[in-house]
């Protein structure tokens, strides 16, 4: 059977684990490795996220090409003043940007699930650890089961935004990551796939258009407002809010959005956002 939301839960109800403890068994048994020995990898790679997240936050990062950088340190900077989102989300969007940052500026980041993606993931799972002062090893259910969530996008549609659009890369890290926060905050893993269903239809048809090609503006931006799509899914999910279709025929949906969207919307630099005048006059100087 493919490793689908309806193979995962079957496994889930028949083992009586959360996704979680199924994820972690099943990449171990895959790996050939221990679940202890998985787990300081998860570990690491939890490591390298919280370092991305907070590297841009304080000091102001310019991406490689010049075109872009020091949103994040704006955004932090502003938590504290008078806003709609408040000090706890809007510092999430900063630390969401400030991986978007350290990325466009060549540092170390991890793809979750790809580079121009990176942020939502991290910032969403160091919110949970800052919101009930959680230690790392706390936070690896959340990180187990957002691989879960992209593990399937990627084998069952795709998480490129050349083939998909960016509802394709943006989308799934605000699935994985509003599943991940689901199985934080206790839910049941059929909660986690609504949640992770509900972050995906918030973006369904989102087009890839980033200016001059460079994973650095819209995307950023993408980034931002994709903890929050997070927050909100994982808290409609945990609220009792249902979706209406499961979430393997979400990812179908959203894979033939994908499919019917024109090339000059797919990473191209051709459409959307990067055909502007303004973005054409940035393509001309920075390339």
């Amino acid at each position: 059977m493919h490793f689908s939301a309806e193979f995962v839960l079957d496994m889930c109800r028949q083992k009586n684990l959360p996704v979680s403890a199924f994820f972690r068994e099943y990449e171990a048994d895959g790996a050939g490795i221990s679940q202890e020995a998985l787990d300081q990898r998860m570990l690491e790679i939890l490591q390298v996220m919280k370092e991305s997240a907070n590297k841009a936050l304080e000091t102001p990062l310019f991406s490689l090409s010049g075109m872009s950088g020091g949103f994040s340190t704006k955004v932090w900077n502003h938590r504290k003043e008078n806003s709609f989102l408040g000090e706890f989300v809007l510092g999430s969007v900063a630390k969401a940007l400030s991986v978007s940052e350290v990325n466009a500026s060549m540092g170390k980041i991890v793809a979750a699930p790809t580079a121009g993606a990176a942020g939502i993931l991290p910032a969403a799972l160091l919110a949970a650890q800052d919101k009930w002062e959680l230690e790392a090893q706390e936070l690896l259910p959340g990180l187990y089961t957002a691989g879960a969530i992209g593990k399937i996008i990627a084998q069952e549609a795709t998480i490129s935004g050349a083939d998909g659009g960016c509802q394709a890369e943006c989308g799934t890290a605000a699935a994985m990551a509003a599943a991940g926060l689901t199985e934080i905050l206790g839910g049941t893993p059929e909660e986690c796939f609504h949640a992770a269903g509900f972050a995906l239809i918030h973006v369904m048809g989102l087009v890839c258009d980033p200016i001059a090609g460079f994973v650095e503006f819209p995307c950023s931006l993408r980034n931002a407002s994709g903890i929050v799509n997070a927050f909100i899914s994982a808290d409609m999910a945990k609220a009792g809010v249902v979706s209406l279709v499961p979430f393997d025929e979400v990812v179908s949906a959203m894979y033939q959005v994908g499919k019917l969207m024109p090339e000059a919307l797919r990473e191209t630099a051709l459409g959307g956002i990067a055909a502007t005048p303004a973005a054409k006059k940035l393509e001309e100087e920075f390339l």
